[in-house]
């Protein structure tokens, strides 16, 4: 299979100091594009592109290091106004930054729970925010690393914040299928994928043993080939496309979880 060269793609990686997002970063400027390496602070994101200088051999020139916590949705909104003002055309963004449910019920400063802000709402702020980088050019997608166990989750319509019954697993599905969901809203292309069981802080949600994050990235990086052909809306599990949760493709539930997110995003839609 030929590989496509993306020296002239610009990619911003959220949660790109370690795991999937770290490799996706890696491989992703190995094959030429520019990308932006995204960390929880400025610090930790340029500790992460000198790895990726000194220990992969990356250009330093491909790579550009931006802070910003998820649990602060000022910070979400800092992060966005830097990349629009530096990059005004941005070919793909992949949501992947991802913590599991504490044990304890959290929540942020924005009075969200906190899985449920920094897995999807601080995302889906984002994306938006940077729509207008994203729909610039002709081929602007989005690429959101969710799960498999979006399966197993719920949307609490009343009760996102999960206060009166919560369940860290259940905290961690809700969020996975809220992005899964968010894939298929209209305003920009996305699409989701599961990118299979990875040694990777996450993996005790999942199981005792699973492979190399660099083998979950290349699923991701996949999609954020042009060459790749995407349906907006669409579910991968790594390589192959196949059914979401019926909720995901349900336009109701994409309408219903615009408006919640809108609201707790402090968005206007």
């Amino acid at each position: 299979m030929s590989v496509t060269d993306l020296s002239s793609r610009t990619v911003l990686v959220t949660g790109a100091t370690s795991g999937i997002g770290y490799q996706t970063a890696r491989l992703l400027a190995e094959r030429g594009a520019t990308v932006l390496v995204h960390g929880r602070t400025a610090e930790e994101a340029l500790a992460a592109t000198d790895r990726l200088v000194s220990l992969a051999g990356v250009d330093a020139h491909r790579l550009c290091a931006v802070g910003a916590d998820f649990t602060r949705l000022e910070e979400v909104e800092h992060l966005a106004t830097r990349v629009l003002a530096e990059h005004p055309r941005l070919d793909v963004l992949v949501n992947n930054a991802g913590m599991a449910a504490p044990e304890r019920h959290t929540v942020t400063a924005d009075g969200n729970e906190i899985a449920f802000q920094v897995n999807f709402l601080a995302h889906y702020l984002l994306t938006h925010l940077l729509e207008p980088a994203l729909t610039g050019g002709t081929s602007g997608r989005v690429v959101n690393v969710s799960s498999s166990l979006h399966r197993t989750g719920s949307i609490q319509w009343n009760d996102p914040n999960r206060v009166r019954r919560y369940s860290r697993l259940a905290a961690y599905a809700q969020s996975q299928l809220a992005l899964t969901v968010f894939a298929a809203d209209p305003r920009v292309t996305a699409v989701s994928v599961h990118p299979g069981i990875c040694t990777t802080s996450l993996l005790p949600l999942y199981a005792h043993e699973g492979v190399s994050p660099a083998e979950g990235a290349a699923h991701v990086v996949r999609l954020c080939d042009p060459a790749v052909e995407i349906v907006n809306g669409a579910y991968y599990d790594r390589e192959h496309r196949v059914a979401p949760a019926p909720a995901a493709s349900e336009a109701r539930t994409v309408k219903r979880l615009t408006k919640l997110a809108d609201l707790l995003v402090g968005q206007s839609a």
